[in-house]
């Protein structure tokens, strides 16, 4: 059984929103940040091969960009990765490896997840990451926290998103100021 991690960029209050759509001032607002020793440690949190699960506007923003990038352990593992995504409108996919998710995405992902290959990993989908935690679909989450407030954008757990618990299995801090911190789903929220 494969394994699902989800994998965000995240500032202090929750954000998640890294580009200019939805009137966010923000764009890129990770860039300051990001060194290469930091983006050793993201890659290698992926855990050597993955596939990815995407939702149809992180799909769009990355087929703009990975498949043009320079050769890099990153690109050419985000190139390789079979990209799940669900979109009404899978014709019009061309990044590959790609396969439409279909109309049911709870079912999809269990079905994907029951097959043999590589762990699934989900970044940059607020909408997705809501319905994979309401369903109990993730295993893991890895949140990559950037020492900044932005007050307003799309957040990683959004009103609505059920109660859950977590145990924590690592934590790293970069020189840069970001905290890599990884987690295991431990089921529904324990309380008293």
């Amino acid at each position: 059984m494969r394994k699902l991690k989800i994998m965000e960029h995240v500032s202090l209050d929750g954000v998640i929103q890294s580009s200019g759509e939805d009137d966010f001032p923000y764009a890129d607002w990770t860039a300051p940040y990001r060194t290469p020793e930091g983006r050793d440690e993201v890659f290698a949190a992926h855990g050597g091969r993955f596939d990815l699960l995407l939702g149809r506007r992180t799909y769009d923003m990355w087929s703009g960009f990975w498949p043009k990038a320079p050769s890099s352990p990153m690109a050419d593992g985000l190139n390789a990765a079979t990209k799940y995504v669900v979109t009404h409108r899978p014709e019009s996919l061309e990044w590959g490896p790609f396969e439409g998710l279909g109309p049911d995405i709870v079912e999809g992902i269990q079905r994907i997840k029951s097959q043999a290959g590589p762990d699934l990993v989900l970044w940059g989908s607020s909408t997705l990451t809501s319905t994979v935690l309401e369903h109990g679909l993730a295993d893991e989450a890895m949140l990559i926290v950037y020492p900044v407030l932005l007050g307003t954008g799309k957040r990683l757990f959004a009103e609505g998103t059920p109660p859950r618990s977590f145990e924590l299995v690592s934590t790293k801090a970069m020189p840069s100021g970001i905290i890599l911190s990884a987690y295991r789903f431990n089921g529904p929220l324990k309380t008293g």
